[in-house]
């Protein structure tokens, strides 16, 4: 169902549509400090996903609050959306994405 929360709903579509059509992507967080997103599709090739792994990581850091203090991004891995996870080594990300 459309949604204001998840960004499906919107007063202005033109800039909806627009944002949609350059690639925004809405990622969330639940109270475990999990952040549930899409990097890609299952048919994407492993270039492609590590360099959006690494655009989200870096939109991440960017968006992190001025007073949070310690290691913002603790271990990273991903998975398909029912699927077991897989832990990435942040080591071999590019440093901006570290």
């Amino acid at each position: 169902m459309p949604n204001p929360k998840v960004g499906t709903v919107t007063p202005n579509v033109a800039e909806a549509v627009k944002n949609a059509k350059a690639g925004q992507v809405r990622y969330r967080n639940d109270k475990n400090g999990i952040i549930h997103t899409t990097i890609g599709k299952v048919d994407f090739d492993a270039d492609k996903l590590k360099e959006n792994l690494e655009a989200l990581l870096v939109a991440l850091k960017k968006a992190k609050p001025s007073q949070a203090k310690g290691v913002y991004i603790k271990k990273v891995s991903i998975s398909t959306t029912m699927g077991a996870g897989v832990a990435v080594d942040q080591a071999g990300l590019s440093a901006s994405a570290n």
